[in-house]
């Protein structure tokens, strides 16, 4: 299928503002045309002030052409003017739509997209690859069509006054272009794409490690524990430094020629006048041409430039469709729903979108109706990716994953984020009212609910100190929660929620020793009467749980309760006395 070019591409966003996208460029090509006849007038000056030296009151048109060569100017100005509006008002509704039908698409795409892409990378690609196609439908190509105007009609007028100094004044330009056809050549396109991978990756990095502070201060790091920030600054670092290193050569060589016209057409006057006395036309065409190139360097540089905006788009449109392109998880045609709360993985293995290897093989487990079981492990086990097939954030490669009894691909979107609610380790709310963020989990709660939640998840403390207690918005006016407060913030909006299964994914992680209290207590009232599946280092919170599932380079190694993995004396067992040995060294550490 042929793929359409750029500009009918984001056409297509565009609807009925397309035309005003077209008469854009008809009345920038109109203003290039116009702004060239004030050189006409000036011409006429120039010759009618040579023709009558020295008795120059005998120039009786000069103010008339004067006054032309300014109404033109104006004329050309205001047409401009017109273009670049009816640009502005094109491009914002398309980079509005695009927008929207990035967001739109976000929000069918399952979480584990989001999670793999990276939320710093998705947010650059929705603002910054649609402010791109802002950016060149409102200015570079309404430029685009003034800059393939201009160089016409100039090429027209310099062979209509004097072909040789028409000829000339060519030969800097075509020699500048040559020079800069290493850079701005086919090469410019990878370039260009390795640039804006630089940036995205230390873009999305940098969100990471923003995330990641609370790691820092707790454990006493240093930025340089973030290798991967670091080495994607070093990345965009070298890859900038080289570009910079690699272009200087040819555009120096471009900027020498392209601003040397004047020396090209003074060499020309010199041979025409033979060494003798300059004869009046060469004279009057040599001064018109000496103020007209430096006009054919700013057109021809706008036209260089071209091939890389429209890179730039190219570019932009490639990575919002690498979002747009990628699938939602199919939805069943006839839903089932799950009979019970019960949780089942057969054989279950799965692979990363790009992974040289499983993150899990062969997994089984079986998670009865209300049962607690918890989920730990060495760090890359596998017991996140568990937790998220559950959520069917991404689909098994291999094996079923049941609810109730029903596959998760059988229940519709909807039944399964109201059957299974998760807490992540870093629970983010949105700047609006407490109100709002608890509301986002049943939008049509009353405020006597919401209320009720968040006196059960441990808020009162938290309420009582906000200026507007729920309806306070978060973010504004110095009003910030701590990581633990915005935890509890999250654990309400679940309850609220009250969907049947509960999945923890270190939902204590960064919680102070008094945060942390609360949030158990809060997750003790949650858990009732639920089927819950927790995953946890600190490995006191999960003792009591019915069972425990080990899981070590994406398998099972062990099962069982906590006194039996004890006794058997494997991983588990290991870990466990790891974890109080190192309780013990911290406590004698304190004293």
């Amino acid at each position: 299928m042929k793929k359409n070019s750029n500009l009918k591409e984001l056409m297509g966003y565009a609807g009925g503002h397309r035309y005003l996208t077209y008469l854009s460029l008809l009345l920038s090509a109109a203003s290039a045309v116009l702004a060239l006849f004030p050189f006409v007038f000036l011409f006429r000056i120039i010759q009618e002030v040579i023709a009558v030296a020295p008795n120059y009151a005998q120039a009786t048109h000069i103010v008339r052409n004067g006054w032309m060569a300014v109404g033109f100017a104006l004329v050309s100005i205001v047409i401009y003017v017109c273009a670049l509006m009816c640009s502005h008002l094109s491009a914002f509704r398309i980079a509005g739509n695009i927008r929207k039908a990035l967001m739109a698409h976000i929000a069918q795409l399952p979480l584990g997209f989001i999670g793999e892409m990276g939320s710093g990378k998705i947010r650059r690609i929705v603002n910054d690859s649609s402010a791109a196609t802002e950016t060149y439908l409102a200015h570079q190509l309404p430029d685009m069509s003034a800059a393939i105007t201009t160089p016409v009609c100039m090429v027209a007028m310099l062979f209509l006054f004097d072909w040789r100094f028409g000829l000339v004044s060519l030969l800097p330009i075509v020699l500048g272009f040559a020079a800069m056809f290493k850079m701005a050549g086919p090469s410019m396109a990878v370039d260009m794409k390795n640039f804006n991978n630089a940036l995205a990756d230390m873009n999305n990095e940098a969100v990471e490690y923003v995330r990641g502070i609370p790691v820092v201060k707790t454990f006493g790091q240093t930025v340089h524990s973030f290798k991967r920030f670091k080495g994607t600054i070093d990345n965009y670092y070298r890859f900038c430094v080289g570009y910079c290193k690699k272009c200087r050569p040819p555009m120096l060589m471009y900027t020498v020629f392209i601003n040397s016209a004047f020396a090209f057409l003074i060499v020309l006057a010199l041979i025409l006048a033979g060494g003798g006395p300059v004869a009046q036309p060469v004279l009057l065409n040599f001064i018109f041409y000496v103020i007209f190139t430096p006009i054919i360097a700013t057109a021809m540089s706008k036209v260089m430039y071209m091939s890389e905006n429209g890179m730039i788009v190219a570019d932009a449109l490639s990575r919002i469709h690498s979002i747009l392109d990628a699938e939602p998880l199919p939805e069943p045609y006839r839903g089932k729903v799950p009979a019970d709360n019960s949780v089942t993985l057969e054989n279950v293995t799965f692979r990363y979108t790009g992974g040289t290897s499983d993150a899990l093989h062969d997994v089984t487990i079986r998670v009865g109706a209300g049962e607690t079981v918890a989920l730990v492990g060495p760090s890359g086990g596998g017991k996140t990716t568990v937790a998220g097939l559950i959520s069917r954030f991404w689909d098994a490669t291999g094996g079923a994953i049941q609810i109730g009894g029903v596959n998760v691909k059988d229940i519709p979107k909807e039944e399964l984020t109201d059957t299974v609610a998760y807490v992540f380790q870093d629970s983010r709310l949105l700047k609006t009212s407490i109100l709002e963020n608890v509301r986002l989990s049943r939008p049509n709660a009353s405020r006597q609910e919401v209320e009720q939640a968040l006196h059960e998840a441990q808020c009162d403390d938290i309420i009582a100190k906000l200026p507007q207690g729920i309806d306070t918005v978060i973010g504004t006016k110095g009003v910030y929660l701590s990581g633990g407060e915005q935890q509890r913030i999250a654990i309400a909006r679940v309850m609220l929620k009250n969907a049947p299964i509960l999945i923890l994914d270190e939902a204590t992680a960064f919680a102070d020793p008094e945060n942390e209290a609360l949030v158990q207590r809060a997750f003790e009232r949650l858990s009732k009467g639920k089927t819950v599946i927790m995953i946890a280092h600190r490995l006191t919170t999960i003792k009591n749980a019915d069972r425990i599932f080990v899981l070590r380079e994406g398998r099972v190694e062990e099962s069982g309760t906590h006194d039996s993995l004890v006794a058997g004396g494997g991983l588990y067992a290991k870990m466990w006395k790891d974890y109080q040995t190192s309780v013990s060294w911290k406590v004698g550490a304190a004293k």
